[in-house]
């Protein structure tokens, strides 16, 4: 529950019957916080009346097992496809990231960014008013999911701050101290 209540998940994976609190029970507590994540119960729990009462506690999805892994991830790709009515254009303060066109503009100018460095960016504007932890930052854009130095994180951060050209009154994105990072409104 503490984990899934972190909520730095793009999606939740959740078993019925786990140890001590139901999956039922976690979906229902993650849900009064988390209103967008979805979840897809995975889970041994077949009858209909089952699967009803799943997706009435709050599931977007319901699996039955045995399942098949490629029906899986077929799944998990239908419900983080984007919905319609999302758009393109985020904005942090002054700070305009299309990622249709691949640009961000601050006051209307121009600033080019790298590869990394846009993904970054987006990471950080997508999760606004979050902590980013290094970890989840790390996995997210850099796609590297074991214990690696995330001091490329701050780099790349201090490289951000200069393009987009941040004063210190205009801590976008600031510094969450043996934590990562957390792109802020002011």
């Amino acid at each position: 529950m503490q984990l899934a209540l972190s909520g730095e998940y793009d999606l939740l994976l959740l078993d019925w019957m786990l140890p001590g609190l139901s999956g039922i029970e976690i979906c229902r507590q993650f849900r009064k916080e988390f209103h967008e994540t979805p979840i897809i119960f995975l889970t041994a729990k077949d009858t209909l009346d089952e699967t009803i009462f799943g997706l009435q506690s709050g599931a977007n999805d319901y699996i039955k097992k045995p399942f098949h892994f490629e029906e899986l991830l077929e799944r998990i790709k239908v419900q983080l496809r984007p919905k319609s009515g999302d758009h393109s254009v985020f904005n942090l303060g002054p700070i305009s990231l299309n990622t249709e066109t691949h640009q961000v503009f601050k006051d209307q100018r121009e600033i080019h960014l790298t590869q990394k460095e846009f993904a970054l960016l987006e990471h950080l504007i997508r999760n606004k008013g979050k902590v980013c932890r290094r970890t989840r930052i790390i996995e997210s854009v850099w796609d590297i999911h074991f214990d690696y130095d995330t001091g490329v994180i701050d780099v790349y951060i201090n490289a951000l701050r200069k393009k987009l050209l941040l004063s210190e009154n205009e801590n976008y994105i600031q510094t969450v101290r043996g934590v990562g990072y957390i792109a802020k409104e002011l």
